[in-house]
């Protein structure tokens, strides 16, 4: 196959993944994905957006990187102390 030609849509991975039972991920998705992991793995929010290319780390923050699910746990147990104390 010449490098320039598009796969036969029935050999695309996105018109294959959902009869094998995998979901569609698309490239933003992975690319939202590697930029959390380097995140929650301690890279400076400053790289992070140099590393996607955006010239304003407030982009990456608020379109990328998403909370870790363990940073998200002790927001839930002050939540369920309000709740249960009323």
């Amino acid at each position: 196959m010449d490098a320039n030609q598009r796969l036969p849509r029935s050999a695309r991975p996105s018109k294959r993944a959902a009869p094998n039972g995998l979901r569609r991920v698309r490239l933003y998705d992975a690319r939202a994905s590697c930029l959390t992991y380097l995140a929650n793995k301690g890279v400076p929010d400053h790289l992070l957006a140099r590393w996607a290319g955006h010239t304003n780390v407030k982009t990456t923050k608020k379109w990328y990187v998403k909370p870790d699910v363990a940073d998200l746990l002790p927001a839930a147990g002050a939540w369920g102390g309000l709740a249960g104390g009323v």
